[in-house]
């Protein structure tokens, strides 16, 4: 059992030794791949407003006012931003599983065999404690 759990254990180790600097370096390329999508979203905001030239255009009854424009557009924006946080939260809560599951699973089988040893130990105590009231129960 120990050489199996020793097994285990060992490529625990090795599994988390290997994933690390892979899931640092995952989450590297995922924030600058964040940065780059948010620029780019807001790249095409600016030039949806410059296209749209509110400013530039009279304010006469039939057409929005100038404010109401800009208004949707940071609307847009507070809700892209707020997409873009909720991925970075995912992401980083996934790297965080893929880190401590060897770990929480090298424990357990730790434990468990821990567990095992000690189930072992009191049953062997018992046993012990029924041959001996066996043998006085048979010298008298």
């Amino acid at each position: 059992m120990k050489a199996k759990l020793l097994n285990v254990l060992t490529v625990c180790v090795v599994t988390l030794a290997v994933l690390s600097p892979e899931l640092v370096v995952f989450g590297i390329v995922w924030e600058r791949h964040l940065e780059l999508v948010k620029s780019q979203n807001l790249a095409c905001e600016v030039n949806n407003t410059t296209t749209d030239a509110p400013a530039l255009v009279p304010y006469t009854e039939g057409t929005h006012s100038p404010q109401t424009n800009i208004q949707s557009s940071d609307r847009n924006v507070v809700h892209q931003m707020l997409t873009v946080a909720e991925q970075y939260k995912f992401t980083t809560i996934l790297q965080w599983f893929f880190l401590l599951t060897p770990i929480c699973v090298g424990l357990g089988i730790l434990f468990y065999d821990r567990y095992l040893v000690h189930r072992a130990a009191v049953l062997k105590e018992q046993v012990e404690m029924l041959e001996r009231l066996w043998h006085q129960s048979i010298e008298q």
